[in-house]
């Protein structure tokens, strides 16, 4: 009697202490991104409070720091940056629509154009077998990725470092470069910034039908669906003048901040040398898919009438929380970015399943090598040849 009385109390009672660890955690972590990106936005560094919080995220990840952020949290995030990147549209962003439709064709080429010719690298070069370097390859679809990888006999903290590593060097380098290079746009907002209670019924307007949106499309399974429904949502209802007013900038900053801190913390649990052991392969996987990325953006700048900086981030392989966000600090056409890298999420989704059935066809054991087949093996084994 005693014990079925005190199992609810126990329950409890270690759901609350879960609960006080995540908080706590969320906390450090985001307190932790905040200064971090404090410190870039005061340097003027180009998307300070992203990469900041991105970095200083990392690096504490990397010395040991349990970081983390709970789902919930992370989805207030993605919807605040949703309707942020929506509020920035006006009739000015649409100009260029007609001809999107040839470069989203295009970018669907240059992406299976990168995941070949990074698989080609990773084989060739470092000996990965073939499963790791298609799963490390793949330009996107991160949380797809890894959840094949947890299926197939393939080495994932080689896939997860990979990936992460890329997500990382795109999100902080690619703001400094286009800066350096001129190629960050005017500002294009037609609409000024207001404060929480000088529009109170627009806002409510904006806010539940950001939420909804977002919601229907995360049940539908569209990927990035938190961050595309509130955007398409919010760039409607400022396009067409139901609302003349948008998110104040401290709002916005809050949204980059937690999107930067989230990113840096999935280094947790990563010790600092495994991903020194796998420095080079991530590295020149970043410099491969770089160049190849590169090569279509120049194919598209002919085809569509949308500045350079706009095209060089819808082509990049990151993200497309980080690539979205880095539009908006970086005050890039959020519509035209957002439909490409939704276009490529959704291709790569599709994608995927199709070519790891046709990757593991071959596949017979008397087929493969031993260098193959220790590849494939535990994480304690030397699964490269470099």
């Amino acid at each position: 009697m005693t014990s079925c009385s005190e199992s609810p109390s126990s329950e409890r009672l270690a759901e609350a202490g879960w609960l006080r660890r995540d908080s706590l955690q969320a906390a450090e972590t985001l307190l932790i991104g905040a200064a971090g990106g404090a410190v870039f936005a005061a340097a003027r560094f180009p998307a300070g409070w992203l990469a900041g919080a991105m970095i200083f995220c990392a690096a504490a990840a990397l010395l040991g720091r349990p970081l983390g952020v709970p789902r919930p949290v992370a989805r207030f995030f993605s919807v605040i940056v949703g309707m942020a990147l929506g509020g920035v549209v006006n009739p000015v962003t649409l100009h260029g629509v007609a001809a999107w439709p040839l470069s989203v064709a295009l970018i669907a080429l240059a992406m299976a154009c990168v995941t070949l010719a990074t698989m080609t690298y990773l084989r060739r070069v470092h000996g990965w077998d073939g499963m790791t370097a298609l799963l490390a390859s793949f330009p996107g679809a991160l949380g797809q990725v890894m959840a094949y990888a947890a299926e197939e006999d393939c080495d994932m903290r080689a896939i997860a470092i990979v990936q992460m590593m890329r997500v990382a060097i795109l999100t902080i380098g690619v703001p400094a470069a286009l800066a350096a290079l001129g190629l960050t746009a005017a500002d294009r907002s037609a609409v000024q910034a207001i404060g929480i209670f000088d529009a109170p019924g627009e806002l409510a307007l904006l806010i539940v039908a950001c939420v909804a949106a977002g919601f229907l499309l995360v049940r539908l399974g569209l990927p990035g669906g938190l961050l595309i429904g509130p955007m398409v949502v919010s760039a409607a209802l400022h396009g067409s003048g139901l609302i003349s007013a948008t998110l104040p900038l401290w709002v916005t900053v809050i949204g980059m901040i937690g999107i930067g801190s989230i990113g840096g913390a999935r280094f947790a649990g990563t010790p600092a040398r495994l991903v020194l052991s796998y420095l080079w392969a991530a590295l020149g996987a970043f410099a491969v898919s770089l160049a190849i990325a590169a090569l279509f953006a120049s194919m598209a700048g002919l085809l569509v009438y949308e500045s350079a900086g706009d095209i060089a981030v819808a082509y990049l392989p990151g993200a497309i929380d980080a690539m979205m966000v880095l539009a908006l600090a970086l005050d890039l056409d959020p519509i035209f970015v957002g439909a490409h890298h939704l276009a490529r999420l959704l291709g790569l989704s599709l994608a995927l399943p199709v070519v790891i059935s046709a990757l593991r066809q071959p596949a017979a054991p008397s087929d493969e090598s031993p260098r193959s087949r220790n590849v494939r093996g535990s994480p304690d084994r030397r699964p490269f040849g470099d």
